[in-house]
């Protein structure tokens, strides 16, 4: 099992007589493996070595307080939720693999439980076509409706009739789940943008969202993902998944730092309930795990 963020800075600490340029330097690595991006990482260590030299701080709790602080101001949350008595769409986006399909499940389930009845969800992703059999037999596990096409179909069309068929019932909220190539950007950006412009249309004032699904564990390429993606419709909000706080995660910081993309939701598990509200603080704690 690889060690903790914490446990590495637990044995920098235990193993530096001295704090001085070859710490901060150690830390700057260790920042970078931790999936902090090597710009971030370097930002955050030069203003943490500057605060120290200007405080004279040279206390170990010390220096882990201010680091705390550094990182916490980098990372962003929101709190997401659909506006009771108007319909949301909300397009769920990412690359293939992330489990883009099983978060739109699980958001599904979470709203569910939170009293929210009229909730579609959308087959958007109709060229892979295992995405729509599995959303089905999420949609039927879980009682939720969805609205798929056949594969090779318009997405946008089906988006269309998904948001159809929620405000048919009155207030509530679709789900769509979008294809994730990214193999051809020209494509998916043209495609993307089509869907972007039926969910704009057909979700009331201020109740779109766009939501990007990354997985925690693939370190900067979540980050230039986010960017592609951010570029094409602009992003709203990040859900998290295969998190484990134990491994690396810092992800979530160099997002926040470079895009100013706020984290939703955190998933850590394949069942429905694996998934929660961010909360910087604890995402922290948990990444310094000191």
């Amino acid at each position: 099992m690889k060690s903790s963020f914490g446990e590495k800075l637990k044995n920098l600490f235990k193993n530096t007589k001295k704090i001085n340029e070859d710490f901060y330097d150690q830390l700057t690595d260790m920042l970078v493996e931790g999936d902090i991006g090597a710009k971030t990482a370097y930002l955050i260590v030069d203003e943490l070595s500057q605060i120290c030299q200007e405080k004279k701080i040279t206390d170990q709790e010390k220096i882990l307080e201010e680091l705390k602080n550094l990182l916490l101001k980098n990372v962003k949350s929101v709190n997401l939720a659909p506006e009771k008595d108007k319909v949301n769409v909300w397009m769920i986006l990412g690359v293939n693999g992330v489990g883009k399909t099983t978060s739109v499940a699980k958001m599904g389930n979470y709203f569910k439980n939170q009293g929210i009845d009229n909730i579609v969800l959308a087959s958007a992703d109709t060229f892979r076509a295992a995405a729509i059999e599995q959303l089905d037999m999420h949609g039927k596990k879980l009682n939720i409706r969805v609205v798929s096409h056949q594969h090779g179909s318009d997405p946008a069309a089906v988006v269309y009739d998904a948001a159809e068929a929620v405000r048919a019932k009155g207030p509530g909220l679709v789900l769509a789940d979008t294809a994730g190539r990214l193999h051809n950007k020209e494509n998916l950006v043209r495609e993307l943008q089509k869907i972007d412009k039926i969910c704009a249309s057909k979700a009331d004032e201020n109740c779109y969202k766009k939501i990007i699904v990354i997985d925690a564990t693939t370190g900067q390429n979540g980050l230039r993902q986010a960017e592609v993606f951010n570029e094409a419709v602009g992003l709203d909000a990040i859900i998290l998944t295969k998190y484990d706080s134990t491994a690396k995660g810092g992800i979530a910081i160099s997002i926040g730092k470079e895009l100013n993309l706020p984290v939703a939701f955190v998933c850590t598990g394949e069942k429905y309930p694996d998934i929660s509200v961010f909360d910087e603080e604890t995402y922290i704690r948990e990444f310094l795990s000191f």
